[in-house]
């Protein structure tokens, strides 16, 4: 594949509700959409950092800066590339900023679908037509309007429910959850390294409560406190911020950090190091999801082509598209094959197309990169 230009679009799209988590809340995404053009396609690919470094060190203008000054520079440089997971080793000498890594490998892993003739869920080597999906419920303002919430998507058929909790925030309504719909639905907690060891025995009072997992209690950067935690609980623990690479998921598995592990492609530097990390849980028998981080339409599809690889056995947050968006930036918009089921698309590459007037509705501003020159 010859890269022959790359733009970058960005885009502010206001989302449906607000979403509250433990460390902030959210009314809008601020993210960029990447485009790299070659060979007479087009690949894209989304960035998903947030507006502000409050999920990790990244944020919508530093991976902007990175792209710019960094990334795109080495890619053009390059006089062409046989498969998409000859970036790892193009970006290593960038020490993390991993989600400005993962939107342009993101774009480039959909052009070598379309180039190939292959859906993007072909290339990675996934094998499910379709897959079940969640729903991450974010901190209310009471009771009533988390079980509000829960019985809606119960109703829509979403086969997870996860609730964002906090100190203070925690207990009580996954106690209400419990006790309105009762024990059989797959429940989780999502803390965003909320809490401390000291928090041990509040995080106790959760095992009655048979959740499928706790993800993330400690600390964003901790393996080491997770493996006592983990000992003191019945509760599965799910690390998610703590892992970016191959090499911490290795790590915490090999510890007892952790009983089931949340793959992001952004978090972790795009699906060449994604598709590794769900082969190491695989051979360690360590079930996998992918995590979502409100993403638009292309980084939805891209959630929804790893999440067609086998062990990805307990469902995703990859919603459909009316959960946060009045209208998103592809088309058709991704909507349930049936209630709480996504379609894995077979159309070359990602499998949808870009809503061109939905981008320039929310679009900010573009930048266009050649060999030859650059426009800003």
């Amino acid at each position: 594949m010859e890269i022959e230009k790359i733009v970058l679009h960005r885009l502010k799209m206001p989302l449906k509700t607000a979403f509250e988590t433990s460390f902030g809340r959210l009314t809008y995404k601020d993210f960029l959409v990447v485009c790299v053009h070659g060979d007479g396609q087009t690949g894209y690919g989304e960035s998903v950092s947030l507006p502000f470094p409050i999920y990790n060190e990244e944020t919508t203008d530093t991976v902007k800066y990175m792209l710019k000054e960094f990334i795109i520079p080495k890619l053009l440089k390059l006089d062409g590339i046989d498969h998409p997971e000859q970036l790892q080793s193009i970006f290593k000498p960038i020490r993390r900023n991993q989600m400005a890594k993962a939107a342009i490998e993101g774009a480039v892993w959909d052009l070598y679908g379309k180039k190939k003739g292959i859906s993007l869920a072909e290339a990675l080597g996934g094998t499910k037509k379709e897959i079940d999906v969640g729903v991450s419920i974010g901190i209310e303002p009471g009771i009533p309007e988390v079980l509000e919430k829960v019985e809606s998507f119960i109703n829509q058929g979403y086969k997870k429910i996860k609730l964002k909790i906090k100190p203070g925030f925690d207990i009580e309504p996954i106690a209400a959850i419990r006790d309105r719909f009762g024990p059989d639905i797959p429940l989780m907690a999502d803390a965003n390294s909320a809490y401390t060891l000291k928090d041990i025995h509040l995080l106790k009072q959760l095992d009655p409560f048979h959740l499928m997992m706790i993800e993330q209690p400690l600390a964003h950067d901790d393996i080491i406190d997770h493996v006592k935690l983990q000992s003191e609980l019945s509760t599965p623990i799910c690390l998610d911020e703590s892992i970016h690479s191959y090499e911490d998921a290795r790590k915490a598995i090999e510890i007892g950090a952790c009983k089931i592990i949340n793959i992001k492609i952004g978090r972790v530097g795009g699906l060449t190091e994604a598709v590794k990390i769900h082969d190491l849980c695989k051979s360690n028998g360590i079930p996998v999801w992918c995590g979502g981080m409100l993403e638009a339409g292309i980084g939805r599809a891209h959630n929804i082509a790893l999440s067609s690889l086998d062990n990805f056995l307990i469902p995703g947050d990859t919603s459909a598209s009316n959960r946060y968006w009045e209208t998103d930036i592809v088309t058709p918009e991704v909507d349930f094959l049936r209630p709480g089921t996504l379609a894995v698309p077979t159309g070359y590459g990602i499998g949808y197309e870009i809503n061109e007037k939905v981008v320039e509705k929310y679009r900010l501003g573009t930048e266009s990169f050649s060999r030859e020159k650059s426009i800003y």
